[in-house]
This record gives structure tokens, C-alpha cells and sequence, in this order.
């Protein structure tokens, strides 16, 4: 008898895993794959930053060092490279969380894991052999997969999800991405860097529409650069695979259907919960509607010994919420009481311009009705930016109108993915605008216009600008 089951070992599941380790507990982990580490280790979030370092180091090489006197003659891309590169980049990633695994004597079971009752999880192998384990406590982390609409014939050869993206075999001559969120803004940069033409069709009016409006506008502004196309306010009625030709046909505001046609079209309006297969019901899991796992805010089932935590719950699907949320579930396990702020968990772009929020967007803080003040401050007014070619856009933030308490941070530019750790530690212990206006930055640092732009919600007073 396990003290702990964790079914998937994504972010949430393995570090649960982890946790529940250190905390002395005997715990096990069962993974549906061969490798450890979910999509954000195998097909998200690992591969995707590693094509975009390697695209941007070619799109820099081809664009930018010229003008930093670095000649270059008979420049190409080795796509085949490029994706053996990113390939080794995630083996080392998964072998490190095998070695977590036996570090913290965690066992771990490969299969297909579900549940034969509230304290039994049954583990199919890809042989079609099984073996049962029972677990005093269990954490469900089976993550999510990429959605799609329903008339929409995925065949991952021309009609593609992000998996497919992330090991292409040629460059696109038109790429058609469908949906302008966060996956398909940063595998277009991939393609769209290497010289594939971009079309975006987005059914809202901007881009990355769950964070602060002024940073799709900035995004789109800079991807205007890269060559980019967008339909924005589009409503996508067809998508068809004609051999070497896709045609995308869409519906604007005024109800005119538009085509576009291109070599291969890229579906990415997000993700679902996955729980195909792990048979809920035979423990009494409540499912919602929309297919999550429904919790409490301890993240405990319907069955309380059952927790779940990740993408197949509520809430933003970020790898680093999954971590919080696995290590949340295995203190109170131990008795602890533990807590998460979800409005303090970052979510970012890893676009080039980068883009990074943290806190309260401006639409969210106008539909409140609470009283605040803004403070912005160019890239482009930053000595840093400029010494690196790197000046395109700002950062924003949101402070209140009386106590000056940092409500919001929004930043498009430079390494903001980094940056915006700084508004995260400013937010949890509450600071002002005027508090980090006051701390001494580095000169010449990118973060420097996080203290201007604190500057500038403090009485307009930004010294740069």
C-alpha cells in the first residue's frame, strides 16, 4: 500500500511525486508514456523554447549581425539539425526526471493508469498486461491535450496540432495558424522567423486575449515585422486538406466569408483536460461539464483521499501552476497548510519580443471599478534595449490610485519571461510602485524599465522618458 499514487508525470506529477518523497512518504508514479515529464517536457514547453532559441539565433544571423560586423555568407537553416538539437534538448530534460525519480526512490509504473476503485489503480501496459497498486492517497495529473473544432480533420500531416509543429520536416512556405493565443504565437515565430509566411485567423479581436489588451497590440505590432498576416474578429467555418494545399475558409464581423489558402495549417485554440481512460467514475470523481476534475480549494475530488491538480483542472494551464498546485497537494497530505496565490502565477509569452503579466490586467481592474494608476515605459528608451537591437516594446504597470500597491505588471520586450519574476516578489509582499522605484537596478540592465515604469505610476515621475 502506496502512501501516495500520482497518475502522470507532467509538472504537477512529478514534482507531487517529489514532494510527497521528501516529506517521507512511500509514493509511486504511473506515466502512460515511455518517457517521464508530460507534454511540457516532451511536446510543449521544453522543444517549443528550444526551436524558438534556435530560430531566433537564425533570424538574428540573417537580420542583425550585419549591423553588430558580423558578415555571413551562404546562410540556410538545417531544419534536420534544428529538430535533432531540440530532440536532445528533451531527452536530457526527461532523463533528469528519471534520475529525480530514483533519487527519491519514487517507483514508477509505465502504463495506462485507471482507477478499479477509490484506493486501487490499475496499470495497463502497452502489451496489454496489467498489475493493480493501492494508494491510501491519489493525485490525479493526467494534463490535457490540443483542442480542436469539431469539423476539423486533424490528419498531423498537413492539418496540424503543436505536437506535429515541434518536428516538421520542411520549412512552410504559408503557414495558417488558427488561433492567435500563446502555442500558436510562438510555433508561427518558429516558421515565421525561418521565412514561412504567417496568417492568423483569431475569432477575438486581439491577440493573446487573456492578458492585458495592450500586449496584443504590442505582439501584433512586432509581428507585423516578422511578416505576419492577421484576420482578427474571424470565425473559421472550413478547413480543408487538398494534397499539398490547405484551404481555410472564414467568416469576418460582417458575415463575408474570406479564404486563405496555404501548405499547411496549424490548429491551436488551446487545450482540454484529458482523462480518456482513467475510468473516474469507479472511484466516484466528479467531472464538470467542460470535462475538468472538479476540486475544492484543498484540490480534493469528490473523493476526499483523491486530489487533482494541473490542466485537467480549473484554472490557467501553466506548467509552473501544476508544480505549486503538486506541491500544495502533497503538504496537506503531510498535515501542512500550505497556500497558493493564483493571482500571483506569471503567465508568459516566449514570443521574441517576450511578453509576461502578473497580477490584475487594466480591463479586469475598469470592470471592478477600482481606482488605479498606470505607469509605462518604452524599450526603446532603455540603454540596454538599444545596445542590444532589442527595443520593441514596453513595460505597464498598475498601481492603486491610494495605497500605490502593485495591483498589475504587463511586459513586452527583452527576457521579460525572466523579468517579470521581480513583480512577482514585489505583488507577495505587497509592495508600492514607489517601493521599487526606490531600489537601486543595475545600469544598463532590461529590468531597469520595470523601475521606470514604477517611476512613472508614482506621479509621472519616469526619468527616461
Amino acid at each position: 500500500m502506496y502512501d501516495v499514487i500520482v497518475i502522470g508525470s507532467g509538472p504537477g506529477g512529478y514534482v507531487a511525486a517529489i514532494r510527497a518523497a521528501q516529506l517521507g512518504m512511500k509514493t509511486a508514479i504511473i506515466e502512460k508514456y515511455s518517457t517521464l515529464g508530460g507534454t511540457c517536457l516532451n511536446v510543449g514547453c521544453i522543444p517549443s523554447k528550444a526551436l524558438l532559441d534556435s530560430s531566433e539565433h537564425y533570424h538574428n544571423a540573417a537580420h542583425t549581425f550585419k549591423t553588430h560586423g558580423i558578415n555571413l555568407s551562404n546562410l540556410k537553416v538545417d531544419l534536420k539539425q534544428m529538430i535533432a538539437r531540440k530532440d536532445d534538448v528533451v531527452k536530457q530534460n526527461v532523463d533528469g526526471i528519471q534520475f529525480l525519480m530514483k533519487k527519491n526512490k519514487i517507483d514508477v509504473h509505465h502504463g495506462m493508469g485507471s482507477f478499479v476503485d477509490k484506493n486501487t489503480v490499475k496499470i495497463t501496459k502497452e502489451d496489454g498486461k496489467s498489475e493493480e497498486i493501492q494508494g491510501k492517497n491519489i493525485i490525479i495529473a493526467t494534463g490535457s491535450k490540443p483542442a480542436s473544432l469539431p469539423f476539423i480533420k486533424l490528419d498531423k500531416d498537413r492539418i496540424i496540432t503543436s505536437t506535429e509543429a515541434l518536428k516538421m520536416k520542411e520549412i512552410p512556405k504559408h503557414l495558417i495558424v488558427i488561433g492567435g493565443g500563446v502555442i500558436g504565437m510562438e510555433l508561427g515565430s518558429v516558421y515565421g522567423r525561418m521565412g514561412a509566411k504567417v496568417s492568423v485567423v483569431e475569432f477575438m479581436d486581439s491577440l493573446i486575449s487573456s492578458m492585458d489588451k495592450t500586449m496584443g497590440k504590442e505582439l501584433q505590432k512586432s509581428l507585423k515585422k516578422l511578416g505576419f498576416e492577421f484576420y482578427l474578429r474571424h470565425k473559421v467555418t472550413s478547413v480543408e486538406n487538398k494534397g499539398k494545399e490547405v484551404i481555410v475558409k472564414a467568416e469576418n464581423g460582417k458575415g463575408e466569408t474570406i479564404e486563405i489558402k496555404g501548405d499547411y495549417v496549424l490548429v491551436s485554440i488551446g487545450r482540454k483536460p484529458y482523462t480518456d481512460g482513467l475510468n473516474a467514475e469507479a472511484a466516484g470523481v466528479k467531472l464538470n461539464e467542460r470535462g475538468q476534475v472538479e476540486v475544492n480549494d484543498h484540490l480534493q475530488t469528490s473523493v476526499p483521499h483523491i486530489y487533482a491538480i494541473g490542466d485537467v483542472i480549473k484554472g490557467a494551464m501553466l506548467a509552473h501552476k501544476a508544480e505549486e498546485e503538486g506541491v500544495f497537494v502533497a503538504e496537506t497530505i503531510a498535515g501542512q497548510k500550505p497556500h497558493i496565490n493564483y493571482l500571483l502565477i506569471p503567465g508568459v509569452v516566449y514570443t521574441w519580443p517576450e511578453v509576461a503579466s502578473v497580477g490584475y490586467t487594466e480591463e479586469q481592474l475598469k470592470e471592478k471599478g477600482k481606482k488605479y494608476k498606470a505607469g509605462k515605459f518604452p524599450f526603446m528608451a532603455s540603454g540596454r534595449a538599444r545596445a542590444s537591437m532589442d527595443t520593441d516594446g514596453l513595460v505597464k504597470v498598475l498601481a492603486d490610485a491610494e495605497t500605490d500597491e502593485i495591483l498589475g505588471v504587463h511586459m513586452i520586450g527583452p527576457r521579460t519571461a525572466d523579468m517579470i519574476a521581480e513583480a512577482v516578489v514585489a505583488m507577495e509582499y505587497r509592495a508600492s510602485a514607489e517601493d521599487i522605484a526606490r531600489m537601486s537596478h543595475a545600469h544598463p540592465t532590461y529590468t531597469e524599465a520595470f523601475k521606470e515604469a514604477c517611476l512613472a505610476a508614482t506621479d509621472n515621475r519616469a526619468l527616461h522618458v
